[in-house]
């Protein structure tokens, strides 16, 4: 786990240029980027996250000018993002993981095992009896409480949520996930990790890969690339990370991003 002074400016900085240089070299490259809080500021509407300004003619760019994998990992669902970013052939990963959709279109979700949609299920009608169905997001596989924009209630919040959790059965394979914003139910065994472990088998151990992410959500993902490829951060607050660098968005994060071009143009 990193702390703030080893993650620097001058020592972000260092490490990825040694990264890029070493991209510009590889055999194949991917660039692996979470969305909300990462390519998009906070909004209290999701529906209202549009990235940041150039993000999404930088990401296009991207896919015009290099021969990078390009991957959103994120816990929306995969069928939000496309419209979000003005993408229109960028493979996401949904839910943590729990959904595919590829470039081409084509669409894959995760086999759940039914007792796991049984206590989600428990857990949407619990949080309606106490009062929390406007706060929730259902999801794929998992419900989500938000309470962005509304932080005064964030304590009573959790303790309704703690309370909640202790009533649902079966709830061995089930994680009760905080995020930047809210905190959720959703299936153990599948999170971002598991995304970067996916796209290392697919593309082999040579690849130049780089996760970018903000929250507690997407240190699995770095923990999965930790000495196998470099970890960003993006925040403009520094918290504890596995992460190899930390920058801001969104100028630290578009120099990157146009550092990662230049270095991996096809000529």
């Amino acid at each position: 786990m990193h702390d703030g002074e080893s993650l620097d400016p001058s020592a972000a900085n260092m490490r990825i240029a040694a990264f890029l240089s070493r991209a510009s070299k590889a055999r194949a490259r991917a660039l692996l980027l979470d969305y909300d809080g990462t390519l998009a500021p906070f909004r209290c509407n999701p529906e209202e996250a549009y990235p940041y300004p150039d993000i999404s003619s930088t990401l296009n760019r991207v896919q015009r000018e290099t021969d990078t994998r390009l991957a959103i990992v994120t816990g929306r669902r995969a069928c939000e993002i496309p419209r979000l970013l003005k993408l229109t052939r960028v493979e996401v990963w949904g839910c943590h993981g729990l959904e595919r959709l590829r470039a081409d279109g084509s669409y894959e979700i995760a086999r759940i095992d039914p007792r796991l949609l049984a206590a989600i299920e428990t857990a949407s009608k619990l949080i309606a009896c106490e009062g929390l169905s406007s706060f929730a997001e259902r999801k794929t596989a998992a419900i989500a409480i938000h309470w962005r924009g509304r932080e005064s209630i964030k304590e009573h919040v959790l303790r309704k949520m703690r309370r909640i959790w202790s009533m649902i059965p079966d709830r061995d394979d089930l994680r009760l996930a905080p995020f930047e914003g809210g905190i959720e139910i959703r299936p153990a065994k599948k999170d971002k990790g598991d995304v970067v472990r996916s796209i290392l088998y697919e593309m082999g151990p040579d690849v130049a890969m780089v996760y970018l992410g903000d929250d507690a959500t997407d240190e699995d993902a770095f923990g999965a690339l930790t000495h196998r490829g470099l970890n960003i951060l993006v925040r403009e607050e520094f918290c504890p990370t596995l992460a190899d660098a930390w920058i801001k968005p969104p100028g630290a994060l578009l120099d990157f991003l146009r550092g990662w071009i230049e270095a991996c143009r096809v000529h």
